[in-house]
């Protein structure tokens, strides 16, 4: 089977420009799901080979499959698009950018253990999972420290195959030589980005600029900006290319953390599969607090910094929190904050030279990252 392509993304009549996404139809959404399913017949038919010896009792392969395979394949279509940017549609370039669904599943394993989550995907996180099969068993020790130990080495294993995966993809190695260098640094900041995560607290009063650095760095690039650069690299893209794709995905990637942000604070866990008190309850200084902090009237501020000063959140505290922040005018203004990195990303497309269905698939893949509903 060919790989996709994205030369059909609209109808013989003509392609709209770039800037007119919104009324594309379902050619980009056909073209999306195509991809999606490669990616996820790749990932599938790799975790089923692996054969973990001693671990399939505990559902090892099903929590697997839950964390890499139940998103959209954000990271994966975009490394692809930055493939096609500079090359022809390709099976072995598309096994390669599935790869980065292992990497996801790494961080979404660790970063789950780390805040104590309780849902993933719209089930149980898989250290809640695990921890449920130790009681069950009657297993000696801790089931909440085996849960969480169980599923940080899941985490490791991805890590690992996610490399494997990419390696072996069939990608020639010159290609491949082009990615490392940005693939290594990527993993980096990730963790770096993970870890100023942990000791970011509202009460230490950081300002916005350091809430958005830690943003780019443990969701924003690692979602948009470097994956479209590790497959640009990848084709062999010259700088000019780089330079527009650093562009776009840096504001995209700002525009999907700060969306990220309204959700955990005014977010649907039926919607978004995860819990939307965690951010509250952990005394999390996102984009949203930072604001409300900055922006309320005396009163409302003097009130959530009270509130936001206590050691435990219990509920009524929690959801005096969200009132008081809806009440600040924060939501709103990050509202504006996404729009502006939006058109800021719109208008680098609009300077390259990359071909019409290109951009169009770009611009729609903004949308889709910067849209989600609340």
């Amino acid at each position: 089977m060919s790989a996709p392509s994205v030369n059909s993304l609209w109808t013989p009549a003509g392609p709209p420009p770039a800037e007119s996404v919104s009324d594309l139809g379902p050619g980009f959404e056909r073209w999306r799901v195509e991809v999606r399913g490669r990616v996820l017949a790749e990932l599938i038919g790799f975790l089923r080979d692996l054969r973990i010896d001693g671990l399939d009792s505990w559902g090892v392969e099903d929590i697997l499959v839950h964390y890499a395979t139940g998103g959209k394949c954000l990271r994966s279509t975009l490394m692809y698009l930055g493939w096609l940017c500079g090359a022809e549609p390709d099976g072995a370039a598309l096994r390669a950018a599935a790869s980065l669904e292992l990497l996801h599943a790494f961080a979404l394993l660790q970063d789950d253990v780390m805040d104590d989550a309780v849902l993933r995907r719209g089930a149980s996180a898989a250290h809640v999972r695990l921890a449920e099969r130790h009681r069950r068993d009657h297993k000696a020790g801790s089931a909440v420290r085996f849960g969480a130990s169980a599923a940080t080495l899941l985490g490791d294993m991805c890590l690992v195959w996610a490399e494997q995966m990419l390696r072996d993809s069939g990608v020639e190695p010159a290609a491949l030589a082009r990615v490392w260098p940005g693939y290594d640094a990527m993993r980096i900041e990730l963790a770096i980005g993970q870890f100023a995560d942990l000791i970011n607290d509202v009460r230490g009063r950081p300002d916005l600029d350091h809430i958005l650095a830690i943003a780019r760095a443990k969701s924003g690039n690692y979602t948009v900006r470097r994956p479209l650069e590790l497959g640009a690299a990848m084709a062999g893209c010259d700088q000019d290319t780089l330079n527009i794709l650093a562009r776009f995905g840096t504001r995209v990637g700002e525009a999907f953390q700060l969306r990220d942000d309204l959700l955990g604070i005014f977010g649907s866990a039926a919607l978004t599969g995860k819990p939307t008190d965690s951010d509250l309850g952990q005394h999390k200084a996102t984009s949203v607090i930072v604001v409300a902090l900055e922006f309320a009237d005396p009163m409302v501020r003097d009130e959530l910094s009270e509130l936001m000063s206590r050691p435990v959140l219990d509920r009524p505290a929690i959801d005096r929190c969200r009132a008081l922040v809806a009440a600040s005018g924060a939501p709103a203004y990050i509202e504006t904050m996404i729009a502006d990195r939006v058109e800021a990303a719109m208008h680098a497309l609009s300077e390259s030279s990359l071909g019409i269905g290109l951009r169009v698939a770009l611009a729609q893949m903004a949308l889709l990252c910067t849209a989600r509903q609340l």
